[in-house]
């Protein structure tokens, strides 16, 4: 393709004969590419689904114990990030608490001396003049305490968001890697499946056969149709059954030990425990008279 796509894009004048001969060459390599390519891709696609097939109970090992690890690290930051919101609460409260004493303090210290002032208490006037300038420096040192705790909240709010980065990150973590498990076990899956609509199949191959030799209509099977999954598309139909059919002869289908029996009731399959069942429903009913 290369050079093809350089004579094309060469600035040469070239003959439009020998430009369009160019083109369909460049059109024919490309499609023969993308076709090479495609079909590679789907090589490769069912390589790594027959490894995994191959390594299947490792693989979903390793996914459960990491969806595991994930799982425990979120659960540890949200510990983590509760313990960091109620201290940023208790600190915001204890802040906001300080803070008010000290302004009420300061205006009942400022309301106790205009009082004094009005009724003349000369005292008093002197008490709540000492308490104003005590009340004053104790706002001073709160709101200085205040600035503080206020970095300090800055700081855990900041170490919040840190953590439910954390949390989020867990979080994608243990679906991305859930979701690769889920991919995996479809896989496994669509194998049983396929393999359990093969079973089927080779019972409905027999079914067939007696059908045939014994003159019936198999109608209700060729309404019979099971897709198969994983590397192909497609589906089994009656068609298989009648395929298979032309593998058994009479001598076969009579050969009950080869077809999968159902089992039979207890009380049926063992005379015995059907007549010690019965003698106990006698007794009892005679029992019952007395």
């Amino acid at each position: 393709m290369l050079p093809l796509e350089s004579a094309l894009e060469s600035e040469e004048i070239i003959e439009p004969d020998r430009q369009r001969e160019l083109r369909e060459k460049y059109s024919e390599v490309k499609s023969k590419f993308h076709s090479r390519k495609h079909n590679a891709d789907l090589i490769n696609r069912n390589i790594i689904r027959r490894e995994n097939l191959a390594n299947c109970d490792s693989l979903m090992a390793g996914h459960i114990e990491a969806m595991s690890n994930w799982k425990a690290d979120e659960q540890e930051l949200n510990e983590k990030r509760h313990s960091l919101s109620t201290r940023l609460e208790q600190i915001q409260q204890q802040a906001a608490e300080d803070m008010a004493k000290a302004r009420q303090a300061e205006t009942d210290a400022a309301t106790a001396y205009a009082q004094a002032v009005a009724w003349g208490d000369t005292e008093g006037e002197k008490t709540a003049n000492a308490d104003a300038q005590k009340a004053a420096k104790n706002l001073t040192a709160a709101t200085e305490h205040n600035r503080r705790q206020t970095l300090i909240m800055a700081a855990l709010e900041q170490e919040l968001v840190t953590v439910d980065k954390y949390i989020t990150e867990a979080q994608e973590k243990y679906k991305e890697i859930e979701r690769t498990a889920l991919w995996l076990s479809y896989t496994v899956l669509e194998e049983k499946w396929n393999e359990a609509a093969k079973a089927l199949f080779e019972v409905g191959g027999k079914l067939w056969a007696n059908y045939n030799l014994l003159g019936l209509d198999q109608v209700n099977l060729m309404k019979l149709t099971v897709p198969e999954e994983g590397e192909r598309f497609g589906n089994w139909t009656w068609r298989e059954l009648s395929d298979r059919s032309r593998k058994y002869s009479a001598r076969d289908l009579v050969q009950l030990d080869s077809l999968p029996c159902p089992q039979q009731p207890e009380d049926v399959s063992n005379p015995d425990q059907l007549k010690d069942k019965r003698n106990e429903q006698a007794n009892s009913e005679q029992c019952d008279l007395v």
